[in-house]
């Protein structure tokens, strides 16, 4: 019998940033319809982009990097 193998999904490298949109953009908000949920996610990656040294979501990316 071989030993257990770690077989990681290479989606454990962007979690976090799933983890960031859900935080910021996704959580508690009750959305419309599809198009103004997507309006709001293609906003918080504008954001993001913009913003890579905010506090706040270095803070989130960090916390969900841990997991």
């Amino acid at each position: 019998m071989r030993g257990a193998v770690c077989r990681c999904s290479w989606l454990d490298r962007i979690a976090a940033r799933f983890t960031a949109l859900r935080c910021f953009a996704l959580d508690s908000i009750d959305h419309a319809s599809h198009k103004e949920q997507g309006n709001l996610i293609r906003r918080y990656i504008t954001w993001r982009n913009k913003h890579v040294a905010n506090k706040r979501l270095r803070a989130v990316l960090a916390g969900a990097n841990v997991a």
